[in-house]
């Protein structure tokens, strides 16, 4: 069976001077390989500058790469025109680290998760309401909060509302990057339990980006380690705790203060 997504010899890259026509290259990707079965979470960590959200919008189909495949569902959407990438967008959803960047400020909380709907020409307003309504269900956001703007709403409770307007479409491959990051630990766990859930619930795949190796050993059932635009290591998620073979993983890991290497537990402080 043929994973959901593979990438295979991902490049891109920017020109590293100030001029767009400048000779001198930066490679923000350079040979990147990864596939993710349905239904699966691929965790995808890294330093700063790894070249994380540089795939992740190759993936979303929001960047050109400069050579390489990324087939969904066995179609090459590296190749597709405009026209047709609108077909394939929908099924990709991304969920970023800041909910505030991405949440209009202006509209209410059943404006922002119907908004996908109206974009998409899909049902008439009052299913459009129903729908949007049953989202926030989901993501447990109380109803009664539903005529709310993105101010009136916690941190935790802006990316609930963030993740419920990425449903919206029933997409089949949801990026998450750093979506986890901005939150307390406590905050983390419940949206971290909610993937959970959706994922069980929808049949969702995951490609989660982080820096995190507790949140990456929590979630996912792959670590794909990244470091200066290559994937350097990837295994099954034990695999790669317990006998983790490149320097950055076991940098990255060294750094994962609620992690316990030796037992592959995490610990809350």
């Amino acid at each position: 069976m043929q994973p959901l997504l593979k990438v295979e010899n991902l490049l891109k890259h920017y020109a590293a001077g100030r001029s767009a026509r400048s000779k001198d290259k930066l490679a923000a990707l350079d040979g990147v390989s990864l596939s993710i079965p349905l239904g699966e979470t691929l965790a995808l960590v890294g330093e700063s500058g790894s070249g994380k959200s540089t795939l992740a919008l190759c993936i979303a189909c929001l960047e050109t790469p400069t050579s390489g495949s990324i087939s969904f569902e066995g179609i090459d959407v590296a190749t597709l025109d405009e026209n047709q990438l609108r077909l394939i967008r929908p099924q990709i959803q991304l969920v970023f680290q800041d909910p505030v960047s991405s949440l209009n400020p202006r509209w209410t909380a059943l404006e922002i998760v119907s908004e996908p709907f109206f974009v998409q020409r899909r049902f008439t307003n009052p299913d459009r309401a129903v729908k949007a309504l049953q989202l926030l269900d989901r993501v447990a956001i109380p109803r009664k909060m539903a005529g709310r703007r993105p101010d009136e709403f916690s941190g935790g409770q802006k990316q609930r509302l963030a993740i419920a307007r990425a449903l919206a479409l029933e997409p089949k491959l949801i990026i998450l990057d750093e979506a986890l990051s901005a939150l307390d630990c406590s905050v983390q766990a419940q949206i971290s339990n909610l993937l959970l859930e959706l994922q069980s619930s929808f049949g969702l795949t995951y490609l989660f980006i982080t820096h995190d190796f507790a949140m990456a050993a929590h979630l996912a059932d792959r670590i794909a380690v990244m470091d200066r635009g290559r994937i350097v290591e990837s295994c099954p998620t034990e695999n790669i705790l317990r006998s983790p073979n490149h320097e950055a993983t076991r940098a990255l890991l060294a750094a994962a203060p609620r992690f316990i290497e030796s037992t592959g537990e995490l610990v809350h402080a």
